[in-house]
């Protein structure tokens, strides 16, 4: 509901600010605080360094980040190809097929994410695809858990986007394949993009299936973060968290600009 008068508004946002602040800003900062802390047993950190900082962009913390990058991209890649491809195709499917097609994306996101890890890793231990072992099968898990945005997003995307354009095409002579490449994958670009950087930012968080699965050379920054806290390595954690936040906003930095790039060939 609209508000238009100026109390009105005021109580609005005095009641969002006191929700956000203690819910959000609040531990972001208590975060940011740990991670330059030396020590901390009062109100306020007693003494100040960087070395957590160091720490977390060197050695294995800076392996970790770039697994993670990695991870996200690789995963973030394939889950919206297949749920792009998978909104466009269901689009036209008879009723049942498209229900059957919602369900089986879907599916990931109904159950606990260590439910998914577990069923990737009794699935892939053994012949005939083996990938128990190697960094395919975190990136096949990120991939799964993450397909299911990519569909929805592009699937309502299709909602918004008028047919009319594309049955002119090929009313005109267009190939199928040139009415998708020309015509419906143009209008569905910002949806696209939208998907991309969802996939990509739940791809950098995603811990519970990774655990599961993940290979000793393959592990990524929130596995780090959860092995440092589990240590008691609080400050350390923190710091690792912190790059983590600074990793993903640079992905979906570069995602924008990519995205307002394709925006203006258009």
């Amino acid at each position: 509901m609209l508000v238009w008068s100026r109390s009105g508004r005021l109580a609005v946002w005095g009641l969002f600010a006191f929700v956000f602040v203690p819910v959000v800003l609040g531990p972001l900062a208590i975060l940011v605080l740990a991670a330059f802390a030396g020590d901390w047993n009062s109100v306020l950190p007693g003494s100040w360094t960087t070395q957590h900082i160091r720490d977390a962009t060197g050695g294995t913390n800076l392996d970790s980040v770039i697994v993670s990058i990695e991870t996200a991209l690789l995963a973030g890649s394939i889950a919206v190809v297949a749920g792009t491809w998978a909104a466009i195709a269901a689009r036209n499917a008879p009723r049942p097929l498209r229900r059957l097609t919602d369900a089986v994306f879907h599916l990931p996101v109904a159950v606990p994410s260590v439910v998914v890890g577990l069923g990737m890793l009794v699935a892939f231990s053994d012949g005939p695809v083996l990938l128990n072992g190697t960094k395919w099968i975190v990136i096949a898990a990120h991939a799964v858990l993450v397909v299911a945005f990519a569909y929805s997003t592009v699937s309502a995307g299709l909602d918004r986007t008028d047919r009319i354009y594309a049955d002119a095409a090929a009313s005109l002579g267009a190939a199928p394949w040139r009415v998708l490449v020309r015509v419906r994958l143009p209008m569905l670009m910002p949806s696209i993009s939208a998907a991309a950087s969802l996939a990509l930012a739940l791809s950098m968080g995603e811990v519970g299936a990774t655990i599961m699965v993940y290979p000793a050379d393959w592990r990524t920054l929130p596995v780090s973060v959860f092995t440092l806290t589990d240590r008691g390595k609080v400050f350390l954690g923190s710091a690792v968290t912190l790059t983590l936040l600074l990793a993903t906003l640079v992905l979906l930095t570069a995602v924008g600009m990519l995205r307002g790039k394709v925006e203006e060939r258009r």
